[in-house]
């Protein structure tokens, strides 16, 4: 029965991952930075481990915890809308730390298994705000492009180990949490020079959503 380890099942995405795989049969760690076992079928397949990966204990603990796995989802992302001007580099280096960084630390932490065992997967999810630009998510998709580039090389760096790097590009789901999960961090990001473009795009938005 094969493993997987999934990052950031609170909602959306993660969490629907989550509930496929363990529908079809797979071992499930579901991890979130705040553990909410509710969301998730009770199961022995099935755990939810506390999980913030900006954090090299935290994901050293997780690993311990998880056990052997045969496929990592990096999926645990931060948001974040506004004007670049305004969005103080504090606030770009925490986007970074999450969906940057954290990814990256997630699947250094778990190659060594791979490598020793000649098998494994790691599935990084980015946005599909990197194939069409989208204004006012510089920052954002910044982040995700990153990552873009960091798994093409590294499925060729892994290749000859039988290791496999895949990439999922999904587009905007309402039940992602991506508002929520930009929090304070939006805050004072739209100034009133940015006000009425940031209006358009809010409105173009909640057409696409029609």
């Amino acid at each position: 029965m094969k493993n997987i380890l999934i990052t950031g099942c609170s909602s959306g995405y993660g969490l629907e991952t989550a509930r496929h795989f363990h529908s079809q049969g797979w071992n499930v760690v579901a991890t979130m930075r705040t553990p909410r076992e509710d969301v998730l079928p009770r199961s022995e397949r099935l755990r939810v481990l506390a999980l913030d990966v900006t954090k090299p204990e935290s994901i050293a603990a997780t690993l311990e915890a998880a056990g052997p796995i045969d496929v990592l989802v990096n999926n645990a992302g931060i948001g974040l809308f506004g004007a670049f001007e305004a969005t103080p580099m504090a606030t770009a280096r925490e986007v970074f730390e999450t969906n940057t960084f954290g990814v990256m630390a997630m699947t250094q932490a778990v190659l060594p298994q791979f490598r020793a065992r000649r098998s494994g997967v790691v599935v990084n999810v980015t946005s599909s705000a990197t194939l069409a630009p989208m204004p006012m998510v510089a920052v954002y998709t910044a982040s995700k492009m990153a990552i873009e580039g960091f798994t093409a090389s590294l499925a060729h760096e892994l290749e000859a180990f039988n290791v496999r790097v895949k990439l999922v590009e999904p587009g905007y789901g309402p039940t992602t949490g991506f508002t929520n999960n930009s929090g304070s961090r939006m805050d004072g990001l739209i100034p009133e020079a940015y006000a009425p473009f940031a209006e358009r795009v809010f409105a173009a938005f909640a057409q696409r959503l029609r």
